[in-house]
């Protein structure tokens, strides 16, 4: 019983380890975006279809038109948009805010995300799984490291726009905004679990939705 328990344990642990994108196993596997081959990750189109075009991405280049509530734009760089990133296993994004404008609490459940700032100023953190606020005050040419899952948002407090580039360990590291999870959802949290859960009535809850609730054309 020891015996399975040790295993137990150890399998837990090379099993964190590990819990990256895997290896890839050929010099390139360009994504197939039109495969209908389900695999963990994207499946690989042949390489005689292979063009330059597919390892390039102009996106990053220029800030992005800001027009959210919030006042951030964020401009990925992953395998949706660079299909040569597919088992490389490494992604980046350009993020835009406006003067006092936030990116909101949020994870990235498969990578950890380093930020490089571009220009401007911003108050950034992560919140760890005891609770605790890790903060700090960054500048243009400083960095941040943002691990793995846990949630973390970056406010520019300053009067002048700012801007940052991310890199991520993942060609595709997921976003999940705490936020617009919980509160546009599809199909919907049930109320009665986000009243107990904030402490607040449905009123309260109701006017959180109507201010999340996308915008319509």
């Amino acid at each position: 019983m020891q015996a399975v328990f040790v295993y137990l344990v150890v399998s837990a642990v090379l099993s964190s380890a590990l819990a990256y994108d895997p290896d890839m196993l050929q010099d390139i596997c360009v994504a197939s975006n039109s495969s209908d081959v389900k695999v963990n990750g994207f499946a690989c189109k042949s390489e005689a279809n292979v063009t330059a075009s597919d390892f390039a991405f102009e996106g990053l280049a220029k800030p992005g038109k800001i027009n959210s509530s919030v006042g951030s734009l964020v401009t990925v760089a992953n395998v949706d948009k660079v299909p040569g990133l597919n088992t490389l296993g490494v992604s980046l994004a350009r993020i835009d805010y406006a003067p006092d404008g936030l990116n909101p609490p949020h994870t990235h459940p498969r990578a950890t995300e380093i930020v490089f700032v571009l220009e401007g100023e911003l108050d950034v953190g992560f919140i760890t799984t005891a609770n605790k606020l890790i903060s700090k005050t960054i500048k243009q040419g400083e960095l941040f490291v943002f691990p793995r899952g846990l949630v973390h948002f970056q406010k520019n407090n300053g009067d002048k726009a700012a801007s940052v580039i991310s890199a991520f360990n993942s060609q595709l590291p997921g976003t999940q905004s705490i936020a617009m999870t919980l509160f546009t959802a599809t199909p919907a949290v049930p109320d009665n679990v986000l009243t107990k859960a904030f402490q607040v009535g449905t009123k309260e809850i109701n006017k959180i939705k109507d201010k999340l609730a996308p915008k319509k054309s």
